[in-house]
């Protein structure tokens, strides 16, 4: 019972760094001027995803920008597809990419060859089976940049389907949001995500851009966001209008082998992050532990009293960060998410210990 109470009391000091961010409120941000943006999106065998989405792109409300379609030596018709619109729209730039032996599929040489294509120093970084939730897209997005701001954490959603493994997907992007966003709102920036981030091109070759981790194949992404960025220059931008929506993965086994690349880049995070990051995960494995154990061989009145005030806590901050990101339909299936996320968090570290995780496509 002693140590259940240690461990809530260590869940709950989680629980109030992430209301700091939880309980900020949003607002719309269109003041800033509208500098020129370019847009990059690294494509590999995602024709159908490109027929869709290149309109929803260039629909957007912004007075300056260019999209920059990169063909990441796809095998299907990807180059063709976007040659088609390139031909119909000046604001379209193409890099075809062709592997080599020194780069063999890698996403981050393909993100730098389009990234020293680009024309404009403010940049704008989604995936090809990622749409907006808006028009306003561009706008939001780009005004959080300043002479300071040179990077901008946005939030990469997953489209709603039925089912268990659709509701753990949002459960699980939902959970990060709230982690990343709260560390960097309180000065701690360690992560963002490839299907909505915006940076500078000043920043990205003043940190000598994916060099230091180039032969990782994943973090093109977080481990850029987790070398670059500061406690000043960092943005948070939030606004549903400012979200991307992505297709989720339709069986377990690719959810988990999604889930195990990403995770594959939590190693070569700085030390401070990765002590915070693997402490949330522990102990959060240690409450459902506990929380079966103490019952048994304490009082259980007691031990369900801090049950219950963890839980309380837990759908209190998350219930929050729920409604922030569209994800209301979530709440009231929290704590047995939770405990579905550990469990899947807990195979995939024994797994990474095993074998590798596969690369990108």
């Amino acid at each position: 019972m002693y140590l259940l109470g240690l461990v809530v009391l260590v869940n709950c000091i989680y629980y109030i760094l992430f209301s700091t961010f939880s309980f900020q409120k949003v607002q719309k941000k269109f003041e800033s001027p509208q500098f020129p943006v370019s847009i990059l999106i690294c494509a590999k065998n995602e024709a159908e995803n490109l027929n869709r989405h290149i309109p929803l792109w260039l629909d957007q409300e912004y007075p300056d920008f260019e999209l920059i379609l990169i063909n990441d030596a796809s095998s299907d018709n990807t180059l063709e597809v976007i040659n088609q619109f390139a031909n119909t729209d000046p604001r379209i730039k193409v890099v075809n990419v062709e592997n080599n032996e020194a780069f063999w599929g890698s996403k981050k040489y393909a993100l730098t060859l389009g990234i020293k294509k680009a024309s404009n120093k403010r940049m704008l970084f989604t995936d090809a089976d990622c749409r907006p939730a808006s028009s306003s897209w561009i706008s939001l997005m780009a005004s959080d940049f300043s002479e300071k701001k040179q990077i901008v954490l946005g939030y990469g959603a997953y489209e709603k389907e039925p089912g268990l493994l659709n509701a753990l997907i949002r459960y699980e992007t939902l959970v990060t949001a709230l982690q990343y966003y709260s560390y960097a709102k309180n000065g701690l920036p360690y992560m963002g995500v490839g299907r909505n981030l915006a940076y500078t091109s000043n920043l990205f070759y003043d940190n000598k851009g994916f060099t230091s981790h180039m032969k990782v194949q994943s973090g093109d992404d977080d481990l850029f966001v987790n070398k670059a960025a500061t406690s000043t220059n960092t943005a948070l931008q939030y606004d549903p209008e400012s979200f991307t929506y992505s297709i989720p993965k339709k069986t377990w086994s690719g959810w988990f082998k999604q889930k195990r690349r990403h995770s594959s880049t939590a190693k070569y995070y700085k030390p401070k992050h990765k002590l915070y990051l693997g402490a949330y995960f522990i102990f959060n494995l240690l409450f459902w532990v506990f929380a079966i154990l103490a019952p048994i061989f304490s009082n259980w009145k007691i031990t369900l009293l801090i049950i219950l005030f963890r839980f309380s806590i837990q759908c209190i901050v998350q219930a929050r960060a729920a409604m922030k990101f569209r994800e209301i339909g979530l709440i009231i299936f929290m704590p047995l998410l939770e405990l579905f996320l550990v469990c899947v968090q807990l195979s995939i570290f024994i797994s990474s210990r095993t074998s590798k995780p596969s690369p990108w496509k």
